[in-house]
């Protein structure tokens, strides 16, 4: 049986194609029965995300075609085009890999924190319908594991490295505490999106949407409990809003210095932290030279995301050696289970002469023998049965020039080796 990871990422395949080979919350259940069945899985689990699907699984399959034609049926694609855009890793590597995908180390994003959670959810889901074993159930805890310790030792998800992040990361630095602050975000987009989830969690309760069309403004802001206003509002909503954060598609700015000014006034000249995404800029440049105006643009991000790139790029170099020592150590914990099946014969085996001699002296006693012998045959009809087969096996290896048998035996029974010069 051997450990398998199957995927599809953002380096592999463009979205056109990742999109494709997604499964969505409502298809995963059916998903993992069907590709158990037909790529002969014994144990499975699925992760897809925007970036990636990924399958882990145990098969004795020696290949992966049976897996990528399934893929291919399930998603209407052909298995070959599959094949091309796809990558597998087997035994440790497969370990190493999800260990790498769990640390943010495979991510668009070095050191992204998201995906961990994913992975997680993607096993509790395999593990409650049944498809989680002995082995993928030890290397997902295993990945856990590894993950953690490479966020607690390392710095790999100390700084920002997206536009959005950057720019909440810059108004924590200018606000203490971001839970008083009111913020009017420019834009309905990705970036506008993201933005407005980075500034939830880091407390902002207070958040207005201003878009060209209210309903994707209204769809964005509904989502955090916001309001929702027109571009030609923004003048109004301005002199109320202590962190600005614009981001759209206008060839032409959509914040001019007079406005900016007429706001300050009314808010009696208390600070305004901006920061204008877009490209072209929505924020004309001349707000900057006002004095309340904290003014941030695009290329001031890219700088402080450029070094704290460089960060993680350092803590990723960390982080690869504990991942490193944590395949290892998954992969003994693997070889151990693999004696377990053997222990269980060896003992079932040795309980049942056992009882045998046991029965057979307990029979004499009954007629009658002397204890004291039947103790000695005892001992000995133990010890007999006990080395019969190994003492067989033993010398046909020896005579085959099997010496590592013997070896084993000397390691398994601490026996010292024997005197080559002696005789007797």
């Amino acid at each position: 049986m051997a450990l398998l990871a199957l995927g599809i990422n953002h380096k592999t395949a463009p979205v056109s194609v990742r999109e494709r080979v997604a499964f969505t919350p409502e298809q995963l259940t059916d998903a993992l029965s069907d590709a158990r069945v037909s790529a002969s899985l014994k144990e499975v689990a699925i992760l897809s995300t925007c970036n990636r699907t990924e399958l882990y699984c145990t098969t004795e399959l020696e290949g992966t075609r049976a897996l990528l034609e399934w893929l291919g049926r399930f998603h209407d694609l052909d298995p070959d085009q599959l094949q091309q855009c796809s990558y597998a890793h087997w035994g440790e590597d497969a370990a190493r890999h999800m260990m790498r995908v769990a640390s943010g180390l495979d991510s668009l994003v070095l050191g992204e924190p998201q995906i961990l959670g994913q992975l997680k959810s993607s096993f509790a889901l395999s593990q409650d319908e049944g498809h989680v074993g002995a082995e993928l159930g030890r290397l997902f805890q295993q990945t856990f594991s590894v993950a953690k310790q490479v966020r607690t030792d390392t710095a790999i998800g100390e700084n920002p490295v997206s536009v959005a992040y950057a720019a909440v990361s810059l108004a924590q630095h200018i606000f203490s505490d971001l839970s008083s602050s009111r913020a009017l975000l420019i834009g309905a987009g990705e970036t506008i999106e993201l933005v407005a989830r980075h500034l939830a969690q880091a407390g902002v309760q207070d958040i207005t949407v201003a878009n060209r069309t209210l309903n994707r403004a209204l769809s964005l802001a509904e989502e955090f409990n916001g309001k929702a206003i027109l571009l030609g509002d923004i003048p109004e909503a301005l002199s109320d809003a202590d962190i600005v954060i614009a981001s759209t598609a206008s060839q032409l700015p959509i914040l001019g210095k007079g406005a900016v000014e007429a706001a300050l006034k009314k808010r009696k000249h208390e600070p305004i932290f901006m920061v204008d995404i877009a490209v072209p800029r929505d924020i004309e440049p001349q707000v900057a030279d006002l004095d309340d105006v904290y003014l941030y643009t695009v290329d001031d991000l890219k700088e402080v995301i450029e070094e704290n790139q460089r960060s993680r790029e350092n803590a990723a170099r960390e982080a690869e050696e504990i991942i490193e020592a944590g395949a290892h150590e998954f992969m003994r914990q693997l070889r151990s289970l693999l004696a377990v099946d053997t222990l269980t014969a060896l003992r079932s085996q040795a309980e049942q002469t056992r009882d045998q001699e046991l029965e057979k002296a307990m029979r004499q006693l009954r007629n009658g023998k002397d204890a004291e012998e039947v103790l000695s045959q005892l001992a000995r009809g133990l010890t007999n049965k006990m080395l019969h087969q190994p003492t067989i096996q033993m010398r046909k290896a020896s005579a085959e020039g099997r010496t590592e048998v013997l070896s084993a035996v000397q390691e398994l029974y601490q026996l010292s080796e024997p005197d080559q010069n002696d005789t007797k």
